[in-house]
């Protein structure tokens, strides 16, 4: 082979790898919270209404409201939804075994989350509603420094 078809193989294989990462990023930009399995996943119409009224979020009257009452180790931390919209109702923490609550965030918005400690660990939940029903987006488990 010749330096010439060297060099013009190599020339292709590098501008085929980059057309590669672009088409990667390109796809995985465009799914966004869908492919990393968070967010309102189900009618396209209900989010982008969800998108449109950023300014304060307000359920549909109509919609079906689901609670769910999330209980792990901190206690219980419960949900609601109407349509996309989550509101964090109570957070109950597990006082006997010395947990309190930090903060909760009762929406209603697209998400919700409750923070609960315990001398020197933190759990922060989070959750949004996935066609109306209460679904774990994350937990997040913290030791707080000394």
């Amino acid at each position: 082979m010749t330096r010439r078809a060297v060099l013009g193989w190599a020339a292709a294989w590098l501008l085929a790898a980059a057309a590669s990462v672009v088409v990667g990023v390109l796809v995985v930009g465009q799914l966004r919270a869908e492919n990393r399995d968070r967010g309102p996943i189900g009618d396209n119409e209900l989010i982008r209404q969800a998108q449109l009224s950023q300014d304060r979020a307000t359920p549909d009257p109509q919609a079906r409201v689901v609670r769910r009452e999330i209980t792990e180790e901190f206690g219980v931390f419960v949900v609601e939804c109407q349509g996309v919209y989550a509101s964090g109702v109570e957070a109950r923490p597990d006082e006997a075994a010395g947990w309190r609550t930090v903060s909760l965030e009762t929406g209603p918005d697209d998400d919700v989350e409750a923070v609960f400690a315990q001398e020197r660990r933190s759990v922060e939940i989070e959750v949004f509603c996935n066609r109306g029903r209460p679904t774990v987006a994350e937990i997040e488990r913290n030791e707080l420094p000394d």
